[in-house]
């Protein structure tokens, strides 16, 4: 494994003694390989925390919505279960009525279906049936398609309608097995991992530090949603990234290559959006910096993770940290983002 990402390696370590975060991992690779993998800092700013460890595990939250959400809609339209083009109102009886009954799944996914951004439901529902009924219930901000506006909101209702087939968990399992990942990523980690795992909040609403999933809205559904509930390593994010390499490589994986394509092309009639389906596409202020291609698509998670790939250089980035420990309002993980993917891309071999 190269070691040779000196500047990128010392944006992580100004990261943690600026206390940016306590912890933090990264991976970069390409699609046959690992390049680097490091653990920097300690679990949290206690001062007998332990060291961050290769194998630490983190709350994942937004990554979520690509790595199993955008995935098994992926794999469920592949099959013919559900179509990129159906109509919401296909699927959830609740949600009805114009302009609603012109969004499809591929609104849902592209964040252009007109729902807000997010609505704290957690503190007045608990359960799928009162989330859906409550977000049916939810006027929408925008014309559909008129623009994008990151929604929980959107696929927590996609993940509604995929629920709908099997239980999440069940299906990322089994889309996970097929990819041939066996590092640790799951909805509803075991006990055995808390020692491992980098905390999060000191969360008021909960009355303790999170020890369980982070996102509120996702804790309330149970802690595995179609919006946050993944945890994992950095190594098995990479995994999965060479994993979508691999079928860009157009060698065999678990998707068609031409219907990952489909997704991870950003979407063209949606004014000013940089999406594509599910996935976030390179601009000049996205958190990948300013190196990576054109073509380089990715997405970041409220606690502090990300992942980018970047398939005209091959290349990966994985950045898992807990910058929400003790609480969420330190944004400094946003300088620390694009001058790490500057970094690792100006010293990639």
């Amino acid at each position: 494994m190269v070691s040779a990402f000196p500047a990128a390696r010392q944006v992580l370590r100004r990261a943690v003694a600026e206390r940016a975060f306590p912890a933090a991992v990264v991976e970069v690779g390409q699609s046959r390989q690992v390049l680097w993998r490091e653990a920097f800092g300690t679990l949290s700013f206690d001062s007998d925390s332990l060291l961050t460890q290769a194998d630490t595990i983190f709350d994942l939250a937004s990554l979520t919505k690509v790595l199993s959400t955008t995935a098994i809609a992926l794999r469920q339209i592949e099959r013919g279960a559900i179509g990129l083009d159906d109509p919401v109102t296909a699927h959830i009886v609740s949600w009805r009525g114009a302009p609603r009954d012109r969004v499809t799944i591929r609104d849902l996914l592209a964040h252009c279906s007109g729902l807000p951004a997010h609505a704290p439901l957690y503190r007045d529902h608990r359960g799928r049936a009162e989330f859906e009924r409550a977000i049916c219930e939810t006027p929408l901000e925008y014309e559909p398609r008129s623009r994008s506006i990151y929604s929980d909101l959107g696929f927590m209702l996609l993940g509604f309608i995929l629920e709908a087939l099997s239980p999440l968990p069940v299906q990322f399992e089994a889309l996970k097995s097929q990819m041939g990942i066996v590092q640790d990523l799951q909805f509803l980690p075991p006990a055995i991992w808390k020692s491992r795992t980098a905390p999060t909040r000191e969360d008021d609403f909960r009355g303790r530090r999170v020890g369980e999933v982070d996102d509120d809205n996702a804790w309330a559904l149970g802690g595995a949603a179609a919006q946050a509930g993944l945890f994992g390593t950095a190594a098995a994010v990479g995994d999965y990234a060479r994993h979508l390499l691999q079928i860009l490589d157009d060698r065999t994986g678990v998707f068609r290559r031409d219907a990952l394509l489909t997704f991870i092309r950003r979407r063209t009639d949606v004014p000013g959006s940089s999406r594509a389906l599910g996935w976030d596409t390179m601009l000049p202020t996205s958190s990948c910096g300013t190196r990576m291609s054109a073509t380089a698509f990715g997405h970041t998670g409220f606690t502090g993770t990300s992942l980018w790939i970047d398939p005209a250089r091959a290349v990966y980035v994985v950045l898992l940290t807990n910058r929400v420990h003790p609480k969420p309002d330190n944004d400094a993980i946003g300088r620390v983002r694009r001058a790490l993917h500057d970094a690792v891309m100006d010293e990639l071999p």
